[in-house]
């Protein structure tokens, strides 16, 4: 399994990893079905992550995720979906990274892909490691504000993102630590000492 975190290793490996999409590539292109297509585009989407080439990466995903929802195919929307929040972590949108992240994670989980919820779980972790109720840590600074009465505008005003992303958030931290309100989130939040 592919983790473009960081580029390979051993530049014979990624010399390989370029020949086998292109070989893929040229397959999808004499076949020209739809599948095919989005696979290829996926293939080489995860090499560009690998060499660190994430805007070009992300032209290829979205026609890949494209495709997959065209053909209603889930979990391989989720794996673009991953590799979209690989991406953005990579271009420095961090907030649209874990939403892709969650995203992904909440169809593995539906269809009891394991494996592939260890991964998301992982890199939704990021470079800091796991913080309290599982929460990532834009969901933390979020629960943080929260618990002092700010409303979604004025989150989204200090965070400097949009009120659709707060609310967003607002309802992973709520679902993550099994809570139905503002005032319940605010109250663990003071209970665990994270504000």
């Amino acid at each position: 399994r592919l983790l473009p975190e960081r580029p390979a290793a051993d530049p014979a490996q990624g010399h390989e990893m370029r020949a086998r999409a292109q070989e893929l590539a040229q397959i999808a292109g004499s076949l020209q079905t739809p599948f095919m297509n989005a696979l290829s585009a996926h293939s080489r989407a995860a090499v560009l992550l690998a060499e660190r080439d994430a805007r070009a990466a992300l032209v290829l995903l979205r026609q890949a995720g494209t495709v997959w929802r065209e053909l209603d195919v889930p979990y391989e929307m989720a794996r673009v979906r991953v590799l979209v929040g690989v991406a953005c972590r990579q271009v420095g949108d961090d907030d649209t990274a874990e939403l892709e992240l969650a995203a992904a994670r909440e169809v593995f989980d539906q269809l009891g892909a394991a494996s592939d919820l260890a991964l998301v779980d992982a890199l939704a972790r990021g470079p800091e490691g796991p913080v309290a109720g599982g929460l990532t840590q834009r969901e933390l600074q979020v629960l943080g504000l929260i618990a002092t009465g700010r409303t979604n505008r004025a989150i989204a005003a200090e965070l400097v993102i949009s009120e659709k992303t707060v609310a967003r958030h607002v309802s992973n931290i709520l679902t993550k630590l099994g809570l139905s309100s503002r005032s319940a989130a605010t109250a663990y939040a003071y209970e665990h000492g994270l504000v």
